[in-house]
């Protein structure tokens, strides 16, 4: 059936499909690229967008798109993850058949971890088989996007599909992270490369590629028999990406799913910030007039935990030290105490003392920021404790001695690298 919105606007389309799903989050990721902010955290967990964390988008869209059986698989430095879903995703009803399961890495069948993509969904087939379910959704826990799976799996059965892999067209020179595909007309993948060094260009336009979204759709009987065997592969790296889908397009149905805004038709908001750079740009797009991803967006809210927290305080007005957030994100608990805030983000419980000037930086939670300071284009980590009369981000040669420099010249700042032990302590 089609779903309307508040003002009689078609937006959703929901079947007995989504309910005869299972959604699998593939969250025990590293995340190395993210270099130290996933020194003590998985990925997933990664604080995004001033109150929520990554892993919140895939579980927001499975919950908003009626999938209310959800399996989060866990691996990497996974103690905040699990917690921040036991402390806010814990309002499904078991006695309905809706849950959302935290899985960790437990050897259930192999004597070693996860080695891939694959073996992780493997090691727990047995968890799986007892859901007794008909079509098996798997997701990337580390994208920022917002996506009904209902018309995903609809196309799937409609295309009388084994696997159906969902598909995004990006810039050539960034397809190079992800896996690329080319289709025929009939939207039947025929080639697949995992993060090729000459990625495939769409046909007449050299400058774009059709890639991968890390989100599959498998028939599940389909997707034990490809497991089961790909585990006896002993040359295998057991990876969605690099050994399933190539082996299945040669043989079976393998359909491609294009994400488009479901209104315009346009290419939809997709963000992969599994880098410094790109972690820190996709904040920062949060913070424009008109951003491509809609956080205020009452028909498809994204769902997180957060504490009761008083709301953002701005004190002093005096010349000179004046509390102030101009082009910014504020979050709840923050106090801007004679101090100026530009096009920044700040998450929660941040303080930013007297005469500093933030300017274009990420802070995350639990941040205080002394008197004096100057920061420039900044990810601070959470817990961090910045002395008075710091200045950050105007000396690229002085910032790299004491802290980690992007490319394009964002610095990271972690409690450790300022000789505090936060995480340890927490």
């Amino acid at each position: 059936m089609k779903r309307t919105d508040k003002h009689g606007n078609i937006t959703r389309f929901v079947s007995r499909l989504t309910r005869d799903t299972i959604a699998l989050i593939l969250a025990g990721g590293r995340g190395s690229r993210l270099k130290h902010l996933t020194q003590w955290r998985a990925k997933p967990a990664v604080p995004f967008g001033g109150k929520f964390r990554i892993i919140d988008f895939p579980l927001s869209n499975c919950v908003n798109s009626d999938i209310r059986r959800i399996a989060v698989l866990t691996q990497y430095k996974s103690h905040s993850l699990i917690r921040h879903i036991q402390q806010g995703w814990n309002f499904l009803r078991g006695e309905l058949g809706e849950f959302i399961e935290v899985v960790p890495a437990q050897q259930r069948i192999a004597t070693s971890w996860y080695t891939g993509t694959a073996d992780a969904v493997f090691q727990n087939l047995d968890i799986i088989r007892n859901y007794d379910v008909s079509y098996v959704l798997i997701l990337a826990g580390d994208h920022i996007y917002k996506m009904d799976y209902g018309p995903m799996l609809a196309a799937h059965v409609e295309a009388k599909a084994d696997m159906t892999i969902a598909c995004i067209e990006t810039p050539i020179d960034h397809a190079r992270a992800f896996g690329v595909m080319s289709v025929d007309e009939n939207w039947i993948v025929k080639d697949f490369q995992e993060k090729p060094a000459s990625p495939q260009s769409l046909p007449g336009n050299p400058d774009t590629a059709l890639v991968s979204m890390g989100i599959y759709v498998f028939n599940t009987l389909f997707l034990f028999e490809q497991l089961v065997k790909d585990a006896d592969i002993s040359s295998s790296s057991h990876d969605f990406g690099k050994d399933i889908i190539p082996s299945a397009i040669k043989k079976y149905r393998v359909h491609a799913y294009p994400f488009k805004d479901p209104v315009s038709g346009d290419l939809a908001y997709w963000r992969d910030v599994g880098t410094v750079d790109a972690f820190w740009e996709a904040n920062m797009e949060l913070i424009g007039v008109t951003p491509e991803l809609n956080m205020y967006d009452e028909d498809w809210p994204i769902w997180t935990y957060q504490a009761q927290l008083p709301p953002a305080k701005f004190i002093f007005d005096d010349e000179g030290r004046r509390g102030m957030a101009v082009d910014s994100m504020v979050s709840g608990g923050c106090i801007v105490s004679g101090a100026q805030v530009r096009h920044s983000l700040l998450f929660s419980n941040v303080r930013v003392d007297s005469f500093s000037v933030i300017q274009d930086c990420v802070v995350l939670p639990d941040v205080e920021i002394g008197e004096g300071c100057r920061l420039r284009k900044v990810v601070v980590d959470k817990g961090c404790q910045i002395p008075a009369n710091t200045v950050i981000g105007e000396d690229p040669v002085l910032d790299a001695k004491r802290f980690y420099v992007s490319e394009k010249g964002v610095v990271v700042v972690t409690p450790e690298m300022l000789g505090q032990d936060y995480h340890r302590a927490h």
